[in-house]
């Protein structure tokens, strides 16, 4: 996958403190993550509740819990962006 791919970020809403809404707030180190290597990141909202879920060229290559994503960060550290941002560039 070339390094400026288009990875769509599909995201549903999920419950926090009993209020379930759309927040980007967990995937902020996945941006970053996908971001330092060179990907842009186009956001997406779903009505899929505590879904996360990365499109390139129009193929879903990673699909998680968006509560298994760290909160905040720059996504170095959270083996959960490591296995999206490999997908990203393991997608043809």
């Amino acid at each position: 996958m070339p390094a400026n791919a288009r990875v769509t970020l599909c995201y549903g809403p999920y419950e926090s403190n009993g209020v379930v809404k759309h927040r980007t707030s967990r995937l902020q180190g996945l941006k970053a993550a996908l971001r330092a290597r060179g990907h842009q990141c186009v956001w997406e909202e779903t009505s899929q509740r505590n879904m996360v879920e990365l499109v390139v060229n129009g193929e879903t290559v990673f699909t998680c819990d968006i509560k298994q994503l760290e909160f905040g960060g720059d996504g170095k550290l959270d083996p959960v962006c490591k296995e999206a941002v490999a997908a990203v560039e393991n997608a043809h």
